[in-house]
């Protein structure tokens, strides 16, 4: 059952066409059932069985139970024609939600604190639309519900279960409600949005002893303390300035008192770049550096590394289709924020490196309402009235791309 709230005080939605604006309420609806039952990567059974129930609802053709949680939707227009998918994600995370509102998550240590109830929400909201207007468009619209964005990762699994193919994806686009952007605007840039996401860990093994007679001991917490300082030389001085890259070492566990040596040390981090020629040069160069220190202070070492996701990479064709969309929704070129990249990583760019498309970022915060918590944030909402927003720059792509 849906529950219904009040409706939040909402932005000028001139440029909402009346029928995608008469959605909103159902749109808010949709998302706040959404964000009151978060559920995490392929755990979404609840949320699946929601987006199953509002599709076979409104006779729109889906298959659901893609890589476990999945679900893809296909509408045809009134003729054959090119392939445009949608991509929205459906995954929370394990945060416990501190906001006081009344549709907050039921769910302790659970929450949608990155918008993706939102996504799934614009998505219906799409899908919705599209199915009851398809003499607007020709081809085919495949709306694609993915799992477990947060990690492991869904996208990759649901392109293996062939949700681009039968029949071949010509594009796609995603967006991202991010409240780093005031509401009322679009960040779109073409080549690298996102970027791509390794993790690392090392475990040093050294020799224990007191810490009066150091030199009894292999001290792991001073070589470890080393490799923190040098992993930094990377960035530094071994990639090209122009090519922006971070390595973070975020946790570094060590010891049990303070008079004991310890004898071994576990750091992991994470690696964040934009350019594809850096792919495979961060896991070498570490691991020079960790053997390094450890050999020239007598420890041993185990080194782990692995990518998550490749950088997100938007297509500039595409792009600029997309921003020709937003500057016509926002009725003028100052609404779209093309300095919008981020460190951060989307496993959106796993269907970006299988076909041409774009993702991009729609503003949702709302500093005077509140709404303006950072992303993965305990008291992270966002600006309802960009669902509307969301859907009429979704289903306007799809009418200029899939042009009669």
């Amino acid at each position: 059952m849906i529950l219904s709230f009040p409706a939040p005080p909402s932005i000028d939605l001139s440029r909402v066409r009346l029928d995608i604006r008469s959605l909103q309420p159902r749109l808010v609806e949709w998302r706040r059932q959404l964000h009151q039952h978060p559920e995490l990567g392929f755990q979404e059974h609840l949320t699946a069985e929601l987006v199953s129930r509002i599709l076979t609802e409104h006779g729109i053709d889906h298959r659901t139970g893609i890589a476990g949680t999945g679900i893809v939707a296909a509408i045809a227009g009134n003729s054959p024609g090119p392939v445009l998918a949608i991509r929205a994600d459906m995954d929370a995370l394990p945060i416990h939600e501190e906001n006081d509102v009344p549709y907050r998550s039921r769910h302790d240590g659970k929450m949608h604190a990155c918008g993706h109830d939102g996504h799934t929400a614009i998505a219906l909201g799409t899908a919705v639309y599209i199915s009851q207007n398809r003499h607007l468009f020709k081809g085919i619209v495949k709306i694609i519900f993915q799992p477990a964005e947060e990690g492991p990762g869904g996208a990759k699994p649901m392109i293996e279960a062939g949700v681009l193919r039968n029949p071949d994806v010509d594009a796609i686009i995603g967006l991202h409600l991010w409240n780093n952007l005031a509401l009322g605007t679009i960040g779109v840039r073409e080549g690298a949005l996102m970027a791509a996401v390794e993790c690392f860990d090392v475990h040093v093994q050294g020799k224990g002893g007191h810490g009066a007679m150091p030199h009894q001991t292999v001290d792991a917490v001073l070589a470890g303390a080393q490799i923190v300082n040098a992993l930094q030389s990377i960035v530094a001085r071994n990639v090209n300035p122009i090519d922006p890259a971070v390595i973070t070492v975020g946790k570094f566990h060590a010891g049990t008192a303070r008079n004991v040596i310890a004898d071994t040390v576990h750091l992991g981090g994470t690696v964040r770049y934009y350019n594809r020629d850096l792919e495979g040069f961060f896991p070498r160069r570490i691991e020079e550096i960790v053997a390094g220190i450890c050999q020239g202070y007598g420890a041993s070492y185990r080194f782990d590394y692995w990518q998550l996701y490749p950088a997100l990479i938007n297509d500039s064709r595409i792009a600029e289709f997309v921003r020709s969309i937003a500057v016509d929704v926002m009725e003028t070129p100052a609404g779209i924020v093309p300095e919008c990249q981020t460190m951060g990583g989307e496993d959106m760019s796993f269907f970006l490196q299988e076909v041409p498309g774009c993702y991009f970022f729609l503003g949702s915060a709302n500093p005077d309402r509140g709404l303006a918590y950072p992303h993965h944030h305990p008291r992270f909402d966002f600006d309802e009235s960009v669902l509307g927003m969301g859907v009429e720059i979704f289903v306007r792509c799809v009418e200029k791309f899939l042009a009669i």
